[in-house]
């Protein structure tokens, strides 16, 4: 492959016809030559992970690209994991297989501002608070933890494992994207890739992976949220059952401006003690 010659950050992002040419160049690359591409293209690039079937065929493509590409680096991308303090425990033993698989890939793990556990978050925000504050459960266990890892670790892109054909909000997905609130490039390499070529990826490469997927379920979140989905049903139909809802917040975080910006106001503070919860 050859990749465009150099391109920086700012340039990416200047204007939208820029992002549409790329775009338009990247439609026909395979996800190996698009994470190459990102790569040798665009500097500070990290991973976005919780882990997912995609997410993990992508880190087996990054430790796999050629010596020329990584400059020597075992694994030339980190990877950042938002532990939501909610996850299923096979999310978590999963976490500690990948250490064993790729032992080079360093795992920053971000969770809610100022919690270890889901004891310490309860206490300050209650039980089963993602049935009476939704948007704002987002926002503190899944956004302003991204937020914050971006702005921590300076990052200019990310790789993402979202694909077209999760359906939803995700069906005309671009390849790169610009998130508006932190301007953070988004690459989602395997766009193109149907759940069947993902896991044939995965099953043929030896990549170790969540065993919930062999109890049924497809896409994998927090365990109060997440179902296994029936014969026939999309692969995220067991995320949010029975809401009109798709996408968790990390991907979505235009609805939470209100959150942001008291962020912003109350650095100094609790960040939502100007909030109802």
């Amino acid at each position: 492959m050859t990749a465009p010659s150099t391109t920086c950050t700012a340039a990416i992002a200047s204007t939208k016809l820029q992002l549409e040419h790329i775009n338009a160049r990247l439609q026909n690359f395979s996800p190996q030559e698009i994470i190459e591409w990102a790569i040798t293209t665009i500097p500070n690039l990290y991973q976005t992970t919780a882990f997912g079937l995609t997410g993990l065929a992508t880190i087996d493509m990054v430790s796999k690209m050629p010596s020329k590409v990584t400059l020597g680096k075992a694994h030339p991308i980190d990877l950042i994991f938002v532990d939501t303090l909610y996850h299923f425990d096979e999310t978590l033993a999963l976490v500690d297989n990948l250490k064993a698989k790729y032992p080079p890939a360093n795992i920053h793990i971000y969770k809610p501002d100022g919690c270890e556990s889901r004891r310490d978050f309860e206490k300050v925000y209650g039980e089963n608070m993602w049935e009476t504050a939704e948007n704002l459960y987002d926002y503190l266990v899944k956004v302003e933890p991204a937020h914050r890892a971006y702005k921590e670790l300076n990052v200019a892109a990310v790789l993402t494992g979202r694909r077209r054909s999760q359906g939803g909000a995700r069906g005309d997905l671009a390849i790169i994207e610009i998130e508006e609130e932190t301007g953070t490039i988004k690459i989602n390499p395997l766009a193109n890739w149907s759940f069947q070529q993902v896991k044939d990826y995965v099953d043929q490469n030896d990549v170790p992976y969540n065993s919930l997927l062999d109890k049924g379920y497809r896409s994998v979140g927090d365990f109060h949220s997440t179902q296994p989905v029936k014969e026939g049903e999309d692969e995220r139909a067991g995320r949010w059952k029975g809401k009109n809802k798709t996408e968790c917040g990390i991907h979505a975080s235009s609805r939470f401006a209100q959150y942001i910006a008291v962020k912003k106001m109350n650095a100094t503070g609790t960040v939502f003690d100007k909030l109802s919860l």
